[in-house]
């Protein structure tokens, strides 16, 4: 007698998205070694062109990873010391950890627990004296509410920073990820939507004196080779990496269709399924669904994730400990605030496989498990 091995199914599959462009990967990245030229040149320029186009901006400055970009943006933009810099405590601890490096105090504001993002009325509650700049990080492909954190900032003399980190593409009434904010700030780290082969980021703006400051912040304080005016850093985004996200940006429309329309098989196919709440999807405000996020009750959450990876299929948790109750936080910062919507989210996510990849037949699978579980 023989058994079916179950398949191995993964969050993410690099490999597949490999594989299906690698014709064309191979060559750009054959260029790039025998041309000899790994630090900035022409396909550097062509790739900040080319993703500024996409953004809806006439400005983009590539640079070294997502981190660097929100730090670079806020450090542009004068904030330090004694301001405060409002974000959401459900996201990565990036986003934190920028305001802490530029020296100034990061306060933790809950979210809409449909989006997953920064809720701007309670953002705008937290406004003092001392606010400088509101950070909305458009989470899981999915963007924030923009419309009210604009209108409250232009009418008080403060900054919109988007962080679109996970929203490549994403648009809010007509208007694309990283095109609405002061500044703005990408990461390409390989899981992402568009990701490089390694760790890459950037900025979008639609001012030009903030793209000729951040220009010359990441490259040494200099436009010119070895006329330095200012103090910078090395935040270089290189060659290499520039040439893998311009193959992969020019399939980016058609693997944001493909996610849509798994993120609506799954809608379609779980929807009558009791203890799984499935993502909202909005009409004005079009997710790209970086990732698929479910909730489950936290007693179940464990279990489900453990059922599921004995039959193959991997989960995740984006993210299992909100900012508010993260040690850095605490004990560290001191900051001792609720949260008890990003709090209750990070106790009830999970995330399903989800990439362009992903066959019909993988996701029914997936479905089917799931459907069993809650049977």
């Amino acid at each position: 007698m023989t058994t079916t091995s179950p398949p191995h199914i993964p969050l993410v599959d690099l490999v597949a998205q490999y594989q299906s462009i690698k014709a064309e990967m191979d060559q750009a990245i054959q260029g790039i070694i025998e041309g000899g030229h790994f630090i900035g040149g022409e396909p550097v320029g062509k790739f900040a062109s080319a993703f500024a186009a996409y953004c809806q901006v006439p400005y983009c400055i590539p640079n070294a990873n997502g981190t660097d970009a929100i730090e670079l943006a806020l450090a542009s933009l004068g904030i330090g010391k004694g301001d405060e810099v409002i974000i959401p405590a459900f996201t990565f601890v990036a986003t934190l950890e920028a305001v802490c490096n530029v020296g100034a105090t990061p306060v933790l504001c809950d979210i809409d627990p449909h989006r997953f993002t920064i809720d701007p009325a309670k953002a705008i509650s937290l406004v003092t004296l001392a606010t400088k700049a509101i950070i909305p990080v458009h989470l899981y492909g999915q963007m924030a509410d923009m419309d009210p954190l604009v209108a409250y900032a232009g009418d008080n003399s403060m900054f919109v920073i988007e962080d679109a980190a996970q929203a490549h593409g994403a648009t809010y009434k007509g208007q694309r990820a990283g095109s609405i904010g002061d500044i703005n700030t990408f990461s390409f780290y390989p899981g992402k939507n568009l990701g490089a082969y390694g760790d890459a980021g950037a900025i979008t703006t639609k001012s030009e004196w903030l793209f000729t400051k951040v220009f010359k912040m990441v490259n040494h304080g200099r436009i010119a080779k070895y006329d330095h005016e200012i103090v910078g850093r090395n935040s270089r985004m290189d060659t290499l990496q520039a040439a893998i996200l311009s193959v992969k940006l020019h399939h980016m429309e058609d693997w944001t269709r493909k996610r849509r329309a798994i993120a609506d098989r799954y809608r379609h196919i779980l929807a009558d399924v009791q203890g799984v709440r499935l993502p909202r999807s909005y009409a004005d405000s079009p997710g790209v669904y970086h990732l698929f996020v479910i909730r489950i009750e936290k007693e179940k959450r464990d279990d489900f994730r453990a059922f599921l990876k004995a039959r193959g299929i991997e989960t995740g948790i984006h993210y299992p400990i909100s900012l508010s109750r993260l040690k850095v936080t605490t004990d560290q910062l001191k900051i001792n605030t609720h949260c008890p919507e990003a709090e209750k989210a990070s106790e009830e996510v999970v995330s399903l496989p989800i990439y362009p990849e992903l066959t019909p037949d993988l996701q029914d699978y997936i479905c089917d498990q799931i459907t069993d579980y809650f049977k």
